[in-house]
């Protein structure tokens, strides 16, 4: 997609994330949203992408790092469970408790009776939480091989992006097919209908996008309080010539310096 046609539909649809926002906070509704896929498939992206002009008070980013000793010890699902949302909250979890579903098992962080542990209850703890009000919503971002080693090179290459690739990230590239096979079986056995999964072709990052924040909207009920979006009359700033207060020049304060003055 062209960067202008992409700019243009956000746009659009930012003003729609707005309404569903307002709507969210004003009902209470509760929303966690799930973006799981392959190293570098866009998950990072996407949630920044929604982020942009939105209320960082209503929305809220989860990106967990690893369990500490204490957490290890707990309910699995315990560490999430604290990240879920209140009423007038959307969480986005850039990876989720599915963690234990694909990387985990792949990597021997956790044993088998632990990850058959976990498939066993994922769907019951999805379930309560979808009757408790809470609204699911998994994405699995589907990047192709060669989208994705593009994307690998591109990190490797550059300074800037060289946070993104962790030691995780390089081992998982030798344990590729064991991650798909593990991923496979995580679609079989989570996607229920009180919690499918939506998959997202992501090798356009810019459509990628565009279609999860649409898959969103088309799955969140919100409404148009056109009260709340009407232009407001901002009430006049008293001039401060008028006042007795003295503002102080710009140069008497600590003022930063000018790296690019002419």
């Amino acid at each position: 997609m062209k960067k202008k046609k992409f700019k243009e539909e956000l746009e659009e649809l930012e003003f729609e994330l707005a309404k569903l926002q307002e709507t969210v906070a004003r009902k209470g509704l509760k929303v966690a949203i799930i973006f799981e896929g392959r190293d570098a498939a866009g998950k990072g992206g996407a949630i920044k992408t929604i982020m942009r002009r939105m209320n960082p008070r209503i929305w809220r980013v989860v990106a967990l790092p690893k369990p500490s000793d204490r957490e290890r010890t707990q309910w699995y699902f315990e560490r999430y469970v604290k990240h879920l949302p209140s009423g007038g909250e959307i969480t986005l979890f850039d990876r989720s408790w599915y963690n234990r579903a694909v990387i985990e098992p792949v990597m021997g962080f956790c044993t088998q009776e632990e990850y058959g542990l976990f498939m066993r209850e994922v769907p019951q703890f999805e379930r309560m939480l979808v009757d408790s009000g809470v609204i699911l919503i998994k994405f699995w971002i589907h990047v192709s091989p060669e989208e994705q080693e593009k994307r690998f090179q591109d990190r490797a290459c550059d300074p800037r992006k060289r946070w993104k690739l962790s030691p995780i990230d390089l081992k998982g590239r030798e344990r590729w097919i064991d991650a798909t096979q593990y991923r496979d079986q995580m679609f079989t056995l989570t996607h229920t209908t009180d919690a499918p999964w939506l998959v997202v072709d992501g090798d356009d990052k810019e459509k990628a996008r565009l279609n999860i924040i649409r898959a969103i909207l088309d799955r969140v009920p919100y409404e148009f309080n056109k009260d709340v979006f009407d232009p407001i009359e901002l009430p006049p700033r008293p001039p401060i010539e008028e006042s007795d207060y003295d503002e102080p020049e710009l140069e008497e304060l600590n003022l930063v310096t000018d790296y690019y003055a002419d």
